[in-house]
């Protein structure tokens, strides 16, 4: 039976790149979905075999779609992730001058990553927002906008011209997409890993981000990303999303969850996984392996 993988659509999307990318053999039948949300819930039912969806973004950092849609999945597993660099053109149905150019649309991440472009090049221009870059473009064809801020791939896609190219404000701005699998194992681990889960907290108390923090610095596992989500249970409510440096298959990685369920009201583990940059951060001497079999011996002969 052929493997499915579900995409945040339509096509000539980045996260399609993602997939190519990832998919280099086109080993998968690529099935494009309108939401983050829907990619999951084909994954959960059996729909699809993986999903791939946007992460987080160098620039505008996390996409909030994609973590209120794991939060609200259980069971659904990072299993690898992949960097595509990003970059915009502005999209026109061809013959269009940009002085024709009175509403742009686009996703709101490309926006705010174009908006000293578009201030510059297209002050009379109104920006509308799109659910994707690629539908963006998808409407432009249709004649329902007049420019979109989109792909070169979605230009191929339907149909349109770039009337300006690489107009993103910062050059290589890097988009971190996940490939998600339904109750999948842990990958092995590789040397480069990293560990993605959820923290809530029992309670807002002076001190809880501390505690939660400790568990990871006395193990010397370094935190790549930390950032704070409202839980949706009520204003004033917030979880932790954390990326970790490690692998749960090592010791200190292990005993730093432990920690965390012990003194969190709960602990969402989202996946260890290989870094797509493939660099394995240095683990301190009292935190590798050794010390931990050395430790445990110890404490044995006690």
């Amino acid at each position: 039976m052929t493997s499915r993988i579900a995409y945040l659509g339509p096509a000539g999307t980045f996260t399609e790149q993602a997939v190519r990318q990832w998919d280099s053999r086109q080993e998968h039948e690529a099935t494009p979905v309108p939401t983050v949300a829907e990619a999951l819930q084909r994954l959960v039912a059996g729909e699809a075999h993986a999903a791939v969806v946007p992460f987080e973004n160098s620039v505008e950092g996390s996409v909030p779609a994609t973590l209120q849609a794991l939060l609200d999945q259980e069971r659904v597993r990072i299993v690898e992730e992949v960097l595509v660099e990003v970059q915009f053109d502005l999209l026109v149905r061809p013959g269009t001058s940009q002085d024709q150019v009175r509403v742009v649309a686009t996703h709101p991440h490309a926006a705010a990553q174009t908006r000293a472009w578009t201030a510059r090049h297209l002050p009379q221009a109104q920006l509308v927002p799109e659910s994707s870059t690629a539908r963006a473009a998808q409407a432009v064809a249709e004649g329902t906008y007049d420019a979109a801020i989109a792909s070169t791939e979605a230009a191929r896609s339907y149909g349109l011209e770039a009337s300006a190219e690489r107009i993103a404000d910062r050059a290589g701005a890097l988009t971190r997409f996940v490939v998600l699998r339904h109750g999948a194992p842990a990958a092995a681990p590789t040397g480069a890993d990293r560990t993605t889960l959820v923290a809530l907290i029992w309670q807002n108390r002076p001190g809880a981000l501390l505690e939660l923090l400790e568990q990871f610095a006395v193990r010397g596992i370094d935190l790549s990303r930390l950032e704070s989500r409202p839980t949706g249970e009520g204003l004033g409510e917030y979880c932790f999303w954390i990326d970790a440096d490690g692998h749960v298959s090592e010791p200190r990685m292990g005993e730093a969850l432990l920690g965390l369920r012990r003194t969190c009201r709960d602990v969402r583990f989202l996946g260890s996984y290989p870094r797509a940059d493939g660099q394995a951060r240095p683990v301190p001497v009292h935190a590798d392996e050794q010390a931990y079999a050395e430790a445990r011996s110890w404490l044995q002969e006690l």
